[in-house]
């Protein structure tokens, strides 16, 4: 061959190898209608059983996939701010009033709570540990509250308690994981996901699901619990911040003025229109969708995004610190996004960990400074709602992701240094408020030393269930297909707590 007929060939075979790198097994399953795709499809029609449930109850517009959509039936709420504290604070010392239990106070733990128990520390006999913080019966309701959060027992009336809340995991990373997503391992979407892919959001210039955190930390599970999974990405969790700039890179560069940031948005637009005039992947559409929405962003998210703005009462009511990353500010970006129709607002607060290891993780030191950064925002935050008509529309749930022991933790042979409790899975507490939830309400009840639930037993999928029900969504019914079966977030489990429903 001649050096013009090698060059050629070697052409082709560049040309047929980047053919063969743009044939991705995604597509090869696709074309293979007759072979592997007619098996998937065979399993998924023979999945759903009688309830005909294998196709997404949602209509899914990858071209606009955050466009406002109706919920199965009309629901009381029309967004969540969901406010975790990352590493589980003690209900012992905040909700679950124990009298008995100071009586047992240094006393052995009764052999009866160790055996067939696992802990994630506790070794050996550890020594029963009385509450650690005064309580008394506030409002009207009579709900108890104890002195460590003061600001919060003025709008206990307002809140429904779960007091016998229970789970299977006792570390942090896949217990917050079944919090969040309603399975302990990775891979599966998160609440807001679910949420933002059944209804959508109102405002078409901001994410429909916004995460923000606070306590210097991420949480355990890190970016996991915030995922989409196996839902369309646009669906997860965007990430902002409540110093600086909301989301990095959101100016233009130097030298980019607005019109060219369009102008190379739209020329890479264009080329993602013409894979997927190709290919028929929907994602590539979703991959549109982010694109135009950064743009639109750019106008909207520094506006709504700062605080500065507030007047001096509403940062005096949060205890704001302007410029500064903090639970406060974070709180009250919470409520400036679900007034600008934002879906879901996922908090996270880092550092409630409370083994008594070292002084940050003391009940009597290091808790006690936690208590006081949140107390005075999470009380603020309903009642800002409230006096702006907001509070009936918007779901607010506080929790952690499991208990503390009744009794000291000691670890590795001998008792901390500090006062503090073992991680634990019997028996924690969550409150709900607005939405359509009862006010002053307190459902289940744990037993005279709060080590397990003896009426009202509820767990993550039980409120999972729940939250779904105030947004207008049956959570058996609310499914998206995955894997050749319909998958949920309640999983096979999880019943609505109508007892906490106004």
């Amino acid at each position: 061959m001649t050096q013009k007929e090698l060059n050629i060939q070697k052409l082709l075979n560049e040309a047929r190898e980047r053919s063969l790198h743009a044939h991705t097994r995604r597509h090869f399953l696709k074309e293979s209608a007759m072979g592997l795709g007619a098996l998937a499809m065979g399993a998924l029609l023979g999945s759903c059983g009688s309830r005909g449930a294998a196709s997404p109850t949602v209509m899914f517009d990858p071209a606009r996939p955050l466009l406002p959509k109706p919920p199965h039936f009309p629901g009381k709420a029309k967004s969540v701010i969901f406010l975790h504290m990352a590493g589980a604070p003690s209900q012992l010392e905040l909700f679950d009033y124990k009298p008995a239990l100071m009586k047992m106070d240094g006393q052995d733990c009764p052999q009866s709570f160790l055996e067939g128990r696992q802990f994630a520390f506790i070794r050996g006999i550890p020594k029963m540990l009385g509450p650690q913080a005064n309580f008394a019966q506030r409002g009207q309701s009579g709900a108890w509250v104890s002195d460590r959060l003061p600001h919060f027992s003025t709008v206990a009336d307002e809140v429904s308690f779960l007091k016998a809340m229970t789970t299977d995991q006792f570390n942090h990373a896949p217990a917050q994981l079944l919090v969040h997503t309603g399975g302990p391992r990775l891979g599966r979407p998160s609440i807001g996901s679910w949420v933002t892919y059944g209804l959508g959001t109102e405002n078409q210039n901001l994410p429909g699901f916004v995460v923000l955190t606070s306590g210097g930390n991420n949480p355990d599970a890190g970016k996991s619990v915030w995922g989409s999974g196996f839902l369309p990405s646009v669906y997860q969790g965007v990430q902002c911040r409540s110093d600086g700039d909301p989301v990095l890179f959101i100016k233009d560069p130097d030298g980019v003025n607005r019109d060219l940031r369009k102008a190379s948005i739209d020329a890479i637009n264009n080329v993602n229109k013409q894979e997927f005039e190709e290919y028929q992947d929907p994602e590539i559409l979703s991959r549109i969708s982010q694109y135009e929405m950064a743009y639109r962003m750019q106008i909207t998210a520094p506006d709504v995004m700062n605080i500065n703005n507030e007047p001096e009462y509403i940062h005096e009511m949060y205890g704001t610190k302007p410029g500064k990353t903090c639970f406060a500010n974070n709180v009250l970006l919470a409520r400036k996004l679900v007034e600008k129709g934002v879906r879901f607002v996922q908090l996270f607060d880092w550092g409630w960990d409370s083994h008594g290891a070292g002084a940050n993780e003391a009940l009597n030191l290091g808790f006690i400074n936690k208590c006081r950064s949140v107390d005075k925002a999470m009380t603020a935050l309903l009642l800002d709602l409230k006096q702006r008509g907001l509070l009936e529309e918007t779901l607010v749930v506080w929790a952690g992701e499991f208990g503390r022991t009744p009794m000291q933790e000691r670890r590795d042979g001998a008792v901390n240094p500090f006062k503090g409790r073992d991680h634990h899975t019997e028996a924690f507490t969550v409150w709900l408020a607005g939405g359509g939830i009862k006010k002053g309400y307190t459902h289940g009840e744990t037993d005279e030393i709060g080590y397990t639930t003896v009426s009202g037993k509820t767990d993550n999928h039980d409120l999972q269930a729940t939250i779904l029900h105030q947004l207008g969504f049956d959570h058996e019914r609310f499914t998206y297909p995955f894997q050749g079966r319909p998958f949920r977030l309640t999983d096979v489990a999880g019943k609505v707590i109508h007892d906490i429903i106004a």
